[in-house]
């Protein structure tokens, strides 16, 4: 059997931690091998919009790095990896990627994806925007990264939060070539989607950060 290929999730401590979770969850049914790092104020936000603590979601993935491990396997460019998810991005992580400011294991995985060339995605969570943010994401855009603020489809008519975060990650995971069967696409039928409001997503969320 062929080996599975490496993709690194990020977890930051922007609101929507959300997005990292159900992610991991999506991503343990699909051929690849996690690796989960998470920042501390990451592991703050989880304790205000969920009921799991920081153990639970390290669990979701099949291997977990500390935010302080720049030792890291993933630190390293020569571990290969179809790239690498922040989910969600803070303005801070944003802006020690876009400065090339390895302070953190996850900067410094996302860095190293932007040097060897691989797809690096940035679901970033802030509004309004000052232009010290957008300076930030247009270079990081310019690196290569993608850029991709969870905005909610519409046309798909979501019943649920649920089916909004769903369907984000599924057109997330599009950008890797994974399929996760969880976004509408155009002219579908939406009985074909399947939806985190029809599983146990394991989450819990916050009515104040809805």
């Amino acid at each position: 059997m062929a080996e599975k290929e490496h993709l690194i999730v990020g977890i930051s401590g922007a609101s929507g931690v959300v997005y990292g979770i159900r992610l991991l969850e999506l991503l343990r049914d699909l051929p690849v091998e996690t690796h989960l790092v998470m920042t501390r104020p990451a592991e703050l936000v989880l304790a205000t919009e969920s009921d799991l603590a920081p153990k639970d979601v390290r669990a979701l993935a099949d291997v977990t790095h500390p935010i302080g491990n720049i030792g890291a396997v993933i630190s390293s460019g020569s571990f290969r990896t179809k790239g690498m998810v922040v989910a969600p991005c803070s303005m801070k992580s944003l802006a020690e990627i876009a400065t090339g400011m390895g302070s953190t294991l996850l900067a410094r995985a996302a860095d190293v994806t932007l040097k060897e060339r691989r797809r690096l995605v940035l679901i970033v969570r802030e509004t309004p925007l000052h232009s010290g943010h957008l300076r930030n994401m247009l270079n990081v855009s310019d690196m290569g990264a993608v850029i991709a603020p969870p905005v909610p489809a519409f046309y798909a008519k979501p019943e649920s939060l649920n089916q909004m975060v769903d369907h984000t990650l599924g057109r997330i995971l599009d950008l890797f070539g994974l399929e996760s069967g969880t976004a509408q696409r155009w002219g579908e039928d939406k009985s074909d989607v399947v939806s985190g409001a029809d599983q146990d997503m394991g989450v819990v969320y916050d009515h104040r950060h809805t």
